[in-house]
């Protein structure tokens, strides 16, 4: 599929002709790219569900969301010629932050061999459907400030914004990753005292991972924002619907009302829910029950 995109570069141009032909041809540039990345996403997403509905495994769930944001960043990579500095540390930002997730998840859905999330869902294959498609366009979404950066325009050299925003990304993959070893390591010590973890970065925020993913991806809007002007801006929908998502959608709510299921009743747990932020780390406060 990434090497399809040939089409487009041919009807552009070498290079990034968008740069060279003014603001209608990046207006042009732009909805080509957005169409072929929603087409690659969601080409994926169909190419996966295939194989999940077929062989009803959930080993290839999380694989196929890490792996369309490598493709996506691929596609545009290739699309703009890799010609600056620019170009090829964003495209390395979104890889390795994919990379990283997942090998991550791949390990825990081998340990854990099947996904309680989709027991329900399996059973109706059109919700089961759904949930690709939405899957799909959730990663076209947030790649949204990534795409129309390389439609709109790539600088030659890196300047303070792109090396800040850099910056920012990598305290974001240093607090997710931690975080992840630090909850895996400790769903798999069976000499644990309690269910849910309550130590290091946990300690400071109850949802540190999802604190880490989201410092990470504003840090990608920063390094492209210096860049951005005009309608370009609408690419910040893409970190605005991941924290609308996380902190009220499926994310945050979602496992506060699962761990209040399952511990709500121990006081202990009480006591870290009293004295543990839900998303920002800070430190905890006393340990009083609610």
């Amino acid at each position: 599929m990434i090497c399809s995109g040939g089409w487009i570069a041919e009807a552009l141009g070498p290079g990034h002709g968008a740069r060279r032909f003014g603001r209608p041809a990046i207006a042009q540039t732009a909805l080509t790219y957005l169409l072929a990345t929603l087409a690659l996403s969601l080409a994926i997403q169909a190419f996966f569900f295939a194989f999940a509905a077929g062989f009803r495994s959930d080993k290839v769930t999380d694989l196929s969301y890490s792996l369309s944001f490598i493709a996506l960043a691929a596609f545009l990579l290739l699309q703009t010629g890799a010609d600056g500095w620019a170009q090829i540390v964003l495209t390395a930002m979104v890889v390795a932050w994919a990379v990283r997730l997942a090998a991550y998840l791949v390990r825990r859905i081998l340990l854990m061999g099947h996904d309680p999330r989709f027991d329900r869902m399996r059973g109706d294959l059109r919700k089961f459907l759904a949930f690709w498609a939405l899957q799909g366009l959730f990663v076209w979404v947030l790649m949204l400030p990534v795409t129309v950066w390389f439609a709109w325009h790539v600088p030659d050299r890196l300047g303070p914004v792109h090396w800040l925003g850099l910056a920012i990304w990598v305290v974001g993959l240093a607090l997710e990753s931690i975080a992840d070893a630090q909850k895996f390591a400790h769903k798999r010590n069976p000499d644990r005292a309690q269910g849910w973890v309550a130590h290091g970065l946990w300690r400071w925020s109850r949802h540190p991972n999802y604190f880490g993913e989201l410092v990470l991806w504003w840090g990608v809007f920063i390094f492209v924002a210096a860049d951005l002007s005009g309608w370009s801006w609408l690419g910040a929908i893409g970190p605005i619907t991941l924290v609308g998502l996380l902190r009220f959608g499926t994310g945050i709510p979602q496992l506060e009302k699962s761990a209040k299921r399952k511990w709500g009743q121990d006081p202990a747990y009480r006591q870290y829910v009293a004295a543990t932020n839900l998303l920002i780390p800070g430190p905890p406060g006393p340990p009083s029950p609610r």
